[in-house]
């Protein structure tokens, strides 16, 4: 039997592409829209989009990648 270890969709990222930075970044546009405007309406404003492309690629993207087998096809070729 060949071991074969789990695919992760995030070995195939660039480092600023990663988790980490992703939810970094976002926390940066929320708290400095906060800090620098001190207006909660717009910082709502900017929140909703944001969140919204943070939960995308941190939670939904890797597990589209994952169920797609896009990533085992990659695998294949690259081996």
């Amino acid at each position: 039997m060949s071991e074969q270890k789990p695919l992760n969709p995030w070995d195939y990222k660039p480092w600023w592409c990663q988790p980490w930075s992703i939810v970094l970044t976002s926390v940066i546009l929320i708290s400095g829209s906060w800090l620098l405007l001190k207006i909660v309406w717009l910082t709502i404003l900017v929140s909703i989009p944001v969140l919204t492309w943070m939960g995308f690629f941190v939670f939904i993207w890797p597990q589209l990648m994952i169920r797609s087998g896009i990533l085992e096809s990659y695998q294949r070729e690259n081996s």
